[in-house]
């Protein structure tokens, strides 16, 4: 029995082959290219261009003040832990981009194109917290104002359906997924039909089962529009 293996190069040849029949992917400048993008891009950005000094955080935090920079660290973990989930379904035929930034100032946190079709998965970390999903909003535990989470669910996914419906130049439908980190229990409300919810990273893999929406050629091609960074400028 023969003992060879190929080559790194060898796998990269076969890349481009798949990938001659679309010249988008092909010429796609490195600038804007979103798929190098790691779980909480834009978060981990925002930290490095706002620092402040630990004894100024410190001085804050003991004066009962909540610096931003500890809830953009605390929803940086949440996207970690939801977006390496993601990146493990690869092997299904499933791509991930992480971090899509949709004018002027959102952004959605991980885009998972694959099989069973394009879902916006948007990310909270609440740790400790029962939290209560409803039709429009999330609780997080008593006193907390509820939160808009689901109305901005499905505002990601429909903005998403409508610039990946343009630059694909077929119809895309894009679903909008709550995922959770880090909370001690998710309770659902049943009149709620179109978010789907993620308890907790490790139910990721469930996305992974869906399918009988895209053929192979179609997810290529969701995801090499999606990958774009101007795409997105018309969102």
């Amino acid at each position: 029995m023969s003992d060879f293996r190929p080559g790194p190069g060898a796998h990269e040849g076969k890349q481009e082959t798949r990938y001659a029949s679309d010249p988008d992917r092909l010429f796609l400048p490195p600038d804007d290219d979103l798929a190098p993008n790691r779980p909480g891009e834009a978060l981990r950005v925002r930290l490095a261009e706002q620092p402040r000094a630990r004894a100024a955080l410190w001085c804050a935090r003991l004066l009962g003040r909540r610096p931003p920079q500890d809830a953009w660290y605390r929803q940086l973990l949440g996207e970690q832990a939801v977006g390496t989930a993601l990146d493990q379904l690869a092997a299904g035929g499933w791509y991930v981009i992480h971090s899509i930034p949709l004018p002027p100032a959102a952004v959605i946190g991980h885009l998972l194109i694959g099989p069973g079709g394009v879902l916006c998965v948007d990310t909270h970390h609440v740790r400790g917290a029962r939290v209560r999903v409803g039709e429009d909003t999330v609780g997080t535990g008593r006193g907390r104002e509820p939160q808009p989470y689901v109305r901005e669910s499905r505002q990601h996914a429909r903005r998403a359906a409508y610039v990946l419906t343009r630059g694909c130049r077929f119809r895309v439908e894009a679903r909008p997924v709550l995922a959770f980190a880090g909370a001690a229990d998710v309770e659902l409300d049943p009149a709620l039909r179109d978010v789907r919810v993620i308890r907790d990273e490790r139910d990721v893999p469930l996305l992974g089962r869906l399918g009988g929406v895209f053929a192979p050629d179609r997810v290529e091609r969701v995801y090499t529009v999606a990958r774009n960074r101007r795409t997105w400028l018309r969102a």
